[in-house]
């Protein structure tokens, strides 16, 4: 059993859960005692573009919408397609995978309805970085240098992956001119300090953390991969069949999106209410430390919901190229808009706080 999930159910048998506790044991979360409410099960990979999900919960956005909430932490995205497919869980945030185009191929009907992490100009939470020693050398200057070198990413089939792919294009290379391995983002920063890695693609915050301690620098100083859409919003098809609780969903999530986004100042959060979300992570995650929050490079996330379908057009044409996905899918069969739109309608239009 972890560490997370017994410090939770210790709580728990002291009668002293809090919403930390319930989210680190998959413990229903967000409704009062006694209230009629309805329970959704979220799936989430325990990195900061879950904070949609943690600022629902927190704020009372989920309670407000009569809903009470069950978080469940998966090691990827991938992990959640089974368990959306059966409908034993409602909802479900991650990478947009070669395994999600494969198993709506084969009639699993899983959607994606909303943004939930992208990068953008500015926002590159997601990125390239090389081995310090390599750039300091003088071995690794441009991207055109990346050939020949050992670099990380996520998993076969990844949005990561794509991501390497595009910033080898932009150094005229193939994907073929490097040697691919695969591991978490975490682990990578202990192969760049005994450089078992030459470069990997990575995600805040242990881009930050890698780069403060040394290992490693960005291979770019301009925006890889502007757009990628490196996280979104799953809706299992059951869920989405219960169509009046699942609008009231989004509508809860798109509320705490749009706080988010007010938190947002020059590639960071440093908006008028950044202390607030800062507060709101570092009580639902790991990291306990504020300054990382207030420090990293924070991602994109659309105030609305629109997902970038460029992008994700982009990435499912890779994954073909490597036969990690079959012919016939294709973008529009995975994406439904509809709930989005509607929480807009509901909502009006965003207006940036200042």
């Amino acid at each position: 059993m972890g560490y997370r999930m017994l410090h939770a159910l210790r709580a728990l048998s002291k009668g002293r859960v809090g919403r930390v506790a319930c989210v680190a044991a998959g413990l229903v979360c967000g409704a009062p005692a006694g209230a009629q409410v309805a329970q959704v099960g979220i799936g989430i990979t325990n990195t900061a573009t879950d904070v949609g999900f943690f600022i629902a919960d927190k704020k009372g956005y989920f309670r407000d919408a009569g809903i009470a909430i069950t978080v469940t932490p998966f090691a990827s995205a991938a992990r959640m397609i089974a368990p959306l497919g059966t409908g034993q869980l409602d909802v479900g945030g991650g990478t947009v995978a070669a395994g999600l185009y494969n198993a709506v191929e084969r009639g699993i009907r899983i959607r994606i309805v909303a943004d939930k992490g992208s990068v953008a100009d500015g926002y590159e939470y997601s990125t390239l970085l090389v081995r310090k020693d390599l750039a300091d050398s003088g071995r690794f200057k441009t991207l055109a240098d990346l050939k020949g070198l050992t670099i990380a990413t996520a998993a076969p089939g990844s949005g990561s992956e794509s991501s390497l792919n595009e910033a080898l294009k932009k150094g005229g290379l193939k994907f073929t001119d490097v040697n691919v391995v695969y591991m978490g983002f975490p682990e990578m920063l202990a192969a760049y300090r005994n450089k078992g890695i030459d470069a990997g693609i990575s995600n805040e915050p242990t881009i930050t953390r890698t780069i403060r301690e040394g290992y490693a620098v960005r291979a770019s100083p301009h925006t890889i991969y502007p757009g990628q859409q490196t996280a979104v919003v799953l809706f299992s098809e059951a869920f989405a069949k219960r169509r009046e609780l699942a609008l009231k969903f989004m509508n809860a999530y798109l509320r705490a999106v749009r706080d988010y986004n007010s938190a947002l100042k020059d590639g960071h959060l440093a908006g008028p209410n950044a202390a607030d979300i800062i507060s709101i992570l570092t009580a639902y995650t790991e990291i306990k430390n504020p300054e990382t929050y207030a420090t990293m490079t924070a991602f994109a996330v659309n105030p609305d919901g629109e997902v970038n379908t460029v992008t994700l057009q982009n990435d499912l044409d890779f994954y073909k190229q490597r036969a990690l996905v079959g012919g016939k899918v294709s973008v529009d069969q995975v994406i439904d808009h509809s709930f989005a739109e509607a929480a807009v309608r509901a909502l009006g239009a965003y207006e940036q706080k200042r």
